[in-house]
């Protein structure tokens, strides 16, 4: 059993200087918020095919990736800091290799479980002038990672952040995102991922693409005549 380090939420806000409009700025939390089967009361998305919903409710980001960023971009190091990343949850125990999809947690009064990685993008560059930002997060394997709400109630920022199920104790974040990566994932492993309990139907489809492709793709050269 582990605590969480930090809970935040926030509205849309524009992002600049595109003015396009992002929920990435969050604020910390100081009072238990309620968490529904949509995410948190209070925090908003602006671009909801690619964040938030039922499948991607709640954003969890490991804090100690925060150091790495800050070396590898040391003009942005004093924003670099928990939540600035537009995460809901941060925590010191937790990290890609250690969570596995389809974990179940408790989370203060709710009960959550890993659907997916999180898929960083261009607003990450934008926010903090570094163009190569979310390439570098990509890279590396420190995306952080989204839940879905099995059970809703109320989280405050200091709750009790506990490991209940694990269905798929092989695959974890790490595993999955580098296989994502990967210029040719062998067949065995895409068709091991796909039936990870929890994979949100999303990367389903999407490994189970990738694993056709590569069987339509992948047939023995014919004899040399």
């Amino acid at each position: 059993m582990s605590r969480i380090c930090g809970l935040y939420v926030g509205g849309i806000t524009i992002l600049e200087p595109d003015g396009q409009p992002t929920g990435i700025f969050k604020q910390a939390a100081t009072a238990p918020v309620q968490l529904t089967r949509d995410g948190f009361r209070g925090d908003t998305q602006a671009d909801r095919r690619v964040h938030g919903g039922p499948e991607k409710a709640v954003h969890h980001y490991a804090g100690e990736h925060y150091s790495a960023l800050a070396a590898a971009f040391p003009a942005a190091k004093d924003a670099l800091v928990p939540g600035s990343l537009g995460e809901n949850l941060s925590s010191a125990a937790w990290n890609e290799s250690a969570v596995c999809i389809g974990d179940m947690f408790r989370l203060g009064s709710a009960v959550v479980q890993v659907s997916q990685p999180r898929s960083p993008c261009w607003k990450i560059n934008h926010k903090f002038g570094e163009p190569g930002m979310s390439r570098f997060i990509a890279e590396r394997c420190i995306t952080g990672w989204y839940y879905r709400v099995i059970a809703e109630g109320t989280v405050a920022p200091d709750d009790i952040f506990e490991l209940l199920e694990r269905p798929a104790p092989s695959v974890t974040l790490t595993r999955l995102w580098l296989a994502s990566l990967a210029h040719r994932p062998a067949i065995d492993e895409l068709d091991q991922l796909i039936a990870a309990p929890g994979l949100t139907p999303g990367w389903v489809d999407k490994l189970a693409a990738r694993r056709d492709w590569l069987l339509r793709n992948s047939a023995p050269a014919g004899p040399i005549t």
